[in-house]
C-alpha cells in the first residue's frame, strides 16, 4: 500500500480497537444478550411501564454496539478504496481515502470524548449564555464572537441549536445571548467552556489601532427535566415588553417578551426570540429551572467547602481561556496547557481538541482522587 495511506490507515485502525475497550464494547454485548433474553419472556407486555423501561436500556446498549460496527465497516470501505487506488495508481482514489480517513478519524475521536462524559446531566442538552465584560462595543464584538464559534462548533458537530434570547450592542456585536444546543453529550462537551474568555486583539473600533483586552462570560447549564424541579408560581414576577432586535413587524407591535424573576433566589431570565408570549414564557422557565438547580448545586459546593475548611472558586469568575490576535497568535486554556498558533480555525467552531483536553484533565483528576 502507498506510504501516504499505509500509517494513517494503520494508526486509524489501532485508535479503533482502542475504542473496542473505552466503549466496553465485550460487557455491552454479553448485557444485550440478557437483556434480549428478557425481552422475549411471553407476560413481558403485562407491566407496560417495565417493558417500556427494559426497551430503552436495550435502545441505549445497542447505540455504542452499532456505532462500534459502524467505525469497523467504513474502515473496511477504506482500506478497500486504498487497495484500488494502490493497484490502479489511482491519484484521486488516494485522495478520497484521505478524506476518508480523516472524516473517520474526526467521528472516532467523537467517540472517545463520548467515553469521558460520568456526570449527572453530561448525556443531555446544554443552555449556553453569553455576557460581554465591561468594555462596551469591544467587549460585545467579542461577546458575538464567541457567539458564532459556539454555533458554527454545535452545527458542524451535528447539533441542533435554538436561540433563547438575543439583545444586539448598540454599535456591535451583542449585549447578552442564550441559547441552548441540543443532542447527545451536549452538555457532556461544553461545560469544558464555562468561565471568563479574553481577548488581545488591536480593536477595529480604535481610531488610533491601539491593542484592547477584552472580557466575556459564558455560562454552561444542563437542561433539567421538569420532574426534576417544581418552581412555586407565587414566587415568580413576570413581566412583558416588546422584543427588540431582528424580527420584522410583528417584533414591534406586540409584547411578546418576557422577563422572569424568582423571587426568593433573584435569579431573572428573559426570552425573545419566539413569536408569542406563550413560547417565550415556556422557555424561559426552562432556563429559570436550569438556573435555580445550578443555584443548588453551588450552595452545596460551598457547604461542603466549609466543612472541609477549602476554599472553592467560584468557576464562573476564572478566566479560563485567552484568545491572542496581536503581536502574535494563540488560543490558551490556562487549565490544562493546551495551546495553538492556529486561531482561526478555533474561531470557525473546531473546539474538539480543547473540549478533548479538558475532559481528560478531569479524568486525570478524578483518578487522583
Amino acid at each position: 500500500m502507498r506510504a501516504e495511506l499505509a500509517t494513517p490507515i494503520e494508526e486509524l485502525t489501532e485508535h479503533i480497537e482502542r475504542m473496542r475497550s473505552y466503549m466496553l464494547i465485550d460487557e455491552k454485548l454479553k448485557k444485550l444478550d440478557d437483556l434480549h433474553s428478557q425481552a422475549a419472556a411471553p407476560d413481558l407486555w403485562d407491566d407496560r411501564e417495565a417493558a417500556q423501561k427494559l426497551m430503552q436500556k436495550i435502545a441505549s446498549t445497542e447505540g455504542p454496539i452499532e456505532k462500534y460496527g459502524s467505525f469497523k465497516s467504513k474502515l473496511e470501505d477504506i482500506v478497500t478504496l486504498a487497495g484500488m487506488a494502490d493497484e490502479e495508481d489511482d491519484l484521486e482514489a488516494v485522495e478520497e481515502s484521505l478524506q476518508m480517513i480523516a472524516a473517520l478519524k474526526k467521528e472516532v475521536e467523537h467517540a472517545e470524548m463520548a467515553t469521558m462524559l460520568s456526570g449527572e446531566y453530561d448525556s443531555g442538552d446544554a443552555i449556553v449564555s453569553i455576557h460581554p465584560g465591561a468594555g462596551g462595543t469591544e467587549s460585545n464584538d467579542w461577546a458575538q464572537m464567541l457567539f458564532r464559534m459556539y454555533t458554527r462548533w454545535a452545527e458542524t458537530s451535528g447539533f441542533g441549536v435554538e436561540v433563547a434570547d438575543y439583545q444586539p450592542g448598540d454599535e456591535a456585536g451583542l449585549k447578552s445571548a442564550t441559547f441552548f444546543v441540543k443532542g447527545e453529550n451536549a452538555y457532556g462537551y461544553l461545560r469544558s467552556e464555562k468561565g471568563v474568555h479574553r481577548l488581545v486583539r488591536i480593536s477595529p473600533f480604535d481610531a488610533s489601532a491601539r491593542r484592547h483586552t477584552s472580557f466575556v462570560s459564558v455560562d454552561v447549564l444542563p437542561e433539567i427535566k421538569d420532574a426534576e424541579v417544581e418552581i412555586n408560581p407565587e414566587d415568580l414576577k413576570i413581566d412583558t415588553y416588546r422584543s427588540g432586535g431582528a424580527g420584522g413587524q410583528h417584533v414591534n407591535k406586540t409584547e411578546s417578551a418576557i422577563r422572569i424573576t424568582h423571587i426568593p433566589s433573584g435569579i431573572i431570565v428573559s426570552c425573545q426570540n419566539e413569536r408569542s408570549q406563550y413560547n417565550n414564557k415556556e422557555v424561559a422557565m426552562r432556563i429559570l429551572k436550569a438556573k435555580l438547580v445550578q443555584k443548588q448545586r453551588e450552595e452545596q459546593e460551598r457547604k461542603i467547602a466549609e466543612m472541609r475548611g477549602e476554599h472553592m472558586e467560584i468557576a464562573w469568575g476564572s478566566q479560563i481561556r485567552s484568545y491572542v490576535f496581536q503581536p502574535y497568535t494563540m488560543v490558551k486554556d490556562h487549565r490544562t496547557g493546551w495551546e495553538t498558533g492556529d486561531i482561526g480555525s478555533v474561531m470557525d467552531g473546531e473546539l474538539d481538541e480543547l473540549i478533548d483536553a479538558y475532559l481528560r484533565m478531569k479524568v486525570a483528576d478524578s483518578q487522583k482522587s
